[in-house]
Parts: structure tokens; C-alpha cells; sequence
């Protein structure tokens, strides 16, 4: 896989009042921004060209991280404007950075040991996702994995998706006429990725792996504090 994906446009309003001035993947960990340790762990397993949603504060992502040569990538920012587009909008806006083949998705505000070389480069359906055991704060879980790596929308093994995943850009073959005119006739189109993925859960199309190491969303003040306070 060469090219990635990293989302860092959210507003980050559960985590004020640190992200009143600092973008949430920019928030230190153990010294070090969130996102530096995803472009580290994506540059040693050969990826080459990162595409990074940007909205809020965007003008930091550049000063900090450069166009990305300190790490042998080269970073492109896809800048979504004042608001959001959300994950499904993100990617879609960010299409034409991503290149034919999979391309590695990952969220900017979370933080993990997983071996990224353990994803696979070519998804047997239209996705693959990493899950993690269900946090204290999301007890329910997303999806059920079941014993042939495959994901459901139901099923008694419910996991959490980690933020983790590869895709195909046919993930987003008829994304219109699955959420909807709203969403679809907004300029750019903002909508959820999670309808298209359960979608194409229904089909067979999405597999899964589940991670039991390290795994972190830094959602608020006080993970993030417990994670500086982690060995890690």
C-alpha cells in the first residue's frame, strides 16, 4: 500500500478547552503530536503519499508536520472548510489524492501498538477494519466479527472499530442513493461513512481483524491524560 488516509478535521469540542488552540491529532503523546506517531508507523511499512483531511485550526497541520520528507512521505492537505465533511465526505473529497489501489484509512485521534504490516493490501471485499475490545464508553460495540473474518451489523461478538482500516475506492460506489438527497446534494456532500460500510456488511463485502493490544481513542482531557501516564 502507498497511499493513506489520515482524518483530522474534527472540531475536537469534547476535548476543549486544549483544542481551543491546538487541533485534537496534534495533542502530544509521550512528547510527540498523535498523528506523528501514525506518519512514523505509516512510512515503515513502505507508505509513501498521506492525503490529511484538515478543517479546524487546518494552518497548524503544514507548520508542524511540513510536506512530510522528514519521514520519506509526502504529505497532501485536503482542506474541508469552516465544517466538517464527516468520514464519508472526508474520503470522498479526498479521492483524487489516494491513487486506484487500497489505501490505508486511519483516524488522527487515536493511538495504538498495532502492526500496521498485519492489514492486508488487498481487501477481499471493499474493506477491512481493525477492532478492539469495547472501551468503558462504548460498551455496545460497533460490529460483530464473526469466525471466518467477516464483519455484521448484529451478532454476539460486537467489537469496537479502532478508526483503523484498508479500503477500496469502490467503498463509495452509490454513496448518494445511500444517504440520501440531503446529503448528497450539499456542496461538497457531507455524510457518515458507517452507512456504506453496513451496507456493504449485508453483501459479505467488509472483513475484519481484531487487535488485543494497545488501542486509545483520545477523546477527552482525561484519556489523554491517562495515556501520557501509560507506559508505552
Amino acid at each position: 500500500m502507498r497511499h493513506a488516509l489520515i482524518f483530522a478535521a474534527g472540531l475536537g469540542e469534547r476535548m476543549r478547552p486544549l483544542t481551543d488552540r491546538t487541533p485534537k491529532p496534534l495533542l502530544t503523546v509521550q512528547d510527540k503530536p498523535l498523528i506523528v506517531w501514525h506518519l512514523e508507523k505509516l512510512a515503515a511499512i513502505g507508505v509513501h503519499y498521506v492525503a490529511i483531511n484538515t478543517s479546524h485550526l487546518a494552518d497548524q497541520f503544514p507548520e508542524v508536520l511540513g510536506d512530510g520528507a522528514r519521514w520519506g512521505l509526502r504529505i497532501r492537505y485536503v482542506y474541508e472548510g469552516p465544517t466538517p465533511l464527516e468520514t464519508g465526505g472526508g474520503m470522498l473529497n479526498a479521492l483524487p489524492f489516494l491513487g486506484p489501489e487500497p489505501f490505508i484509512v486511519l483516524n488522527g485521534d487515536v493511538w495504538t501498538d498495532a502492526d500496521f504490516r498485519a492489514l492486508p493490501a488487498e481487501p477481499k471485499g471493499v474493506a477491512h477494519l481493525l477492532l478492539v475490545d469495547n472501551p468503558p464508553h462504548h460498551a455496545q460495540g460497533d460490529f460483530a466479527l464473526d469466525e471466518h473474518g467477516k464483519l455484521h451489523n448484529d451478532g454476539n461478538h460486537r467489537l469496537t472499530y479502532s478508526g483503523i482500516g484498508v479500503y477500496r475506492r469502490a467503498v463509495l460506489d452509490n454513496w448518494p442513493a445511500i444517504v440520501g438527497d440531503a446529503a448528497a446534494n450539499t456542496k461538497p456532500p457531507r455524510f457518515k461513512l458507517a452507512p456504506l460500510l453496513r451496507v456493504a456488511m449485508d453483501q459479505g463485502l467488509v472483513s475484519g481483524s481484531h487487535h488485543h493490544g494497545v488501542w486509545a481513542d483520545v477523546g477527552t482531557p482525561e484519556r489523554l491524560s491517562s495515556l501520557n501516564a501509560a507506559s508505552l
